[in-house]
């Protein structure tokens, strides 16, 4: 019998020194879709050494990983997919505490469909929720009775640390660039006592195969870096707070692309997504009857075309902050370019294998990174028993 691989090693900042070795896998991205993507390698090839490297902290307070909405549903997703959804929420239960949350996801809407009833019954036992809209106009609503929120940055907390408990280990504060042919440059990163980001140390690190899981940012990475043109994009996503109560019951509400994310005993707004945001832009507040708002022109006017259906949201209850950084966001990955776009993967070039989660991150995932790592351990088992 095989003993078990001892604990990873783990560099949290510059006091602790970092020197290149010989890894077979470096996984670029400690978000949820590296993370799972490290734990899953480290579980079906155990031989090979790992490395997981992350710009900020575990997890990244940065990043879209924290401010997903950690929302799994099967509500709109394709009969073709829910095998790949179950496995994920069978995957995500079984990290440990990520906040699981069984609760109802109720869409709605303003006619009547296959599946939908009146909405004061679907919403019956939830009059704090009913009270949040008008029902004359959206009268109609679809149950989602077996739907679930959780916390995505603890799930990928706790996947990296159960990758780092099978042998990966896990270099954090690090900046990473691709240069091709396998090697990636390291800068390790510390903060001045003016509280400036600079670069402590540069490193060179080689392996066979690279992750590229850097979110939003990681198709730019391969166009930049490798010559390698993609059809993904990425948008700028706010997740505005609504201070309306809300409790461990109440469910999450949909409309019109808009979801409502009880949490903390209010609610998080997750706005809609409509197309990519073009190369160059930067996010800017808009403006509601003139004064400044934290909120970016286009969230906005989604949230006030939708102020009559859900007046709450013409209510004090919606914070509006004063600037950008008043409100929280994150630049976001859409797999194939688009909004509906589904977690995915793909080969860059010999050594690079891209993967991406995206909007759809919180119901398949795991599933597809699992796929990944599927796919590429039976060729690193190979290459570990040559050695």
């Amino acid at each position: 019998m095989t003993p078990p691989a001892p604990p990873g090693r783990v560099w949290a900042h510059v006091g602790q020194p970092f020197e290149p070795a010989a890894y077979d896998v470096l996984v670029i991205g400690a978000g949820r879709m590296g993370s799972a993507a490290a734990l899953f390698l480290r579980q079906l090839a155990p031989e090979a050494r790992l490395l997981l490297i992350e710009e900020g902290g575990l997890p990244n307070e940065d990043g879209a990983t924290i401010l997903a909405p950690g929302v799994w549903t099967l509500a709109g997703l394709p009969e073709a997919h829910h095998a790949a959804a179950h496995w994920t929420r069978g995957a995500a239960q079984t990290l440990g505490d990520v906040s699981w949350q069984a609760r109802p996801h109720v869409t709605l809407h303003p006619t009547p469909g296959p599946g939908r009833l009146p909405v004061e019954e679907a919403l019956r036992e939830h009059p704090q929720s009913l009270a949040l809209l008008d029902p004359a106009a959206l009268p109609w609503a679809e149950v989602d009775p077996h739907a679930a929120t959780y916390r995505p940055g603890s799930l990928a907390l706790r996947a990296a640390q159960q990758a780092v408990a099978l042998g990966a280990d896990l270099l954090l504060n690090t900046r990473a660039a691709l240069c091709g042919g396998g090697e990636v440059q390291l800068e390790r990163l510390t903060v001045t006592n003016t509280h400036q980001i600079v670069t402590h140390e540069t490193h060179r690190q080689g392996a066979p195969t690279v992750i590229l899981a850097a979110g939003a940012d990681a198709p730019h990475h391969a166009e930049h870096a490798l010559g390698v043109h993609t059809r993904h994009a990425r948008a700028y996503r706010q997740t505005p707070h609504l201070a309306a109560p809300s409790d461990d019951t109440s469910p999450v509400l949909r409309a019109a692309g808009l979801t409502l994310r009880p949490q903390h005993g209010a609610y998080t707004l997750i706005p809609p997504l409509h197309w990519r945001d073009p190369h160059g832009y930067q996010p800017a507040g808009g403006q509601l009857t003139g004064v400044p708002t934290g909120l970016r022109r286009e969230t906005l006017e989604d949230l006030v075309a939708q102020m009559n259906a859900l007046p709450v949201l013409a209510s004090e209850a919606l914070h509006l902050g004063r600037s950008l950084s008043d409100v929280p966001g994150a630049w976001l990955a859409l797999p194939g370019g688009t909004p509906g776009g589904r977690p995915t993967f793909e080969p860059l070039d010999d050594h690079t294998w891209l993967l991406l989660g995206g909007p759809q991150a919180d119901t398949l995932g795991l599933h597809t990174a699992y796929a990944l790592a599927s796919t590429l351990a039976q060729t690193l088992v190979a290459q570990t028993a040559e050695l």
